[in-house]
């Protein structure tokens, strides 16, 4: 970048000094169309942009088991009442983690799940929930140290 870039001086605002984000987001905004997914009989459309409020309500799921939270966070991403739908259909926990997933992904960028990848990454998020870490592997002053084992010499003669 030059030094006229980085000009924090330099005005890209209306002449009454109103930096207008509403117009620059509105500009930014992703091209083409909305991303789409089919579930239950009905079709919903995915945000062009991850929304904070899914992102903000999605650590705090994390911690939660209450389903007014669940809803609030589907909310942000596919609509009001997907949740209960979902639910009165018959929907598992691991099929909405697998649409948590899919959404979330595709939303961030379009086609880089798939959902059978989203499935893989759901098993792989719960094979890893509750399993003890690996044991630390012994340093190398600690294998060096064990009983029994001859230490070698520096290769000087003595």
């Amino acid at each position: 970048m030059t030094d006229d870039e980085l000009d924090l001086d330099h005005q890209d605002q209306p002449g009454d000094g109103c930096a207008d984000f509403d117009a620059f987001f509105a500009e930014q905004a992703a091209n083409g169309p909305a991303e789409t997914i089919q579930l239950y009989g009905q079709t919903y459309r995915l945000p062009d942009a991850l929304p904070l409020m899914f992102t903000l309500q999605m650590e705090r799921l994390q911690a939660s088991d209450d389903p007014d939270d669940v809803r609030a966070m589907l909310r942000t991403l596919v609509g009001e009442d997907a949740l209960d739908h979902w639910a009165e259909q018959g929907m598992t926990n691991k099929q909405l983690g697998i649409v948590l997933i899919y959404a979330a992904a595709t939303v961030r960028r379009p086609g880089s799940v798939t959902m059978q990848r989203a499935s893989e990454l759901y098993d792989q998020q719960n094979a890893a929930v509750g399993k003890a870490p690996a044991p630390a592997a012994p340093n190398r002053a600690t294998r060096r140290a064990k009983p029994g084992r001859r230490r070698a010499g520096s290769g000087r003669r003595s």
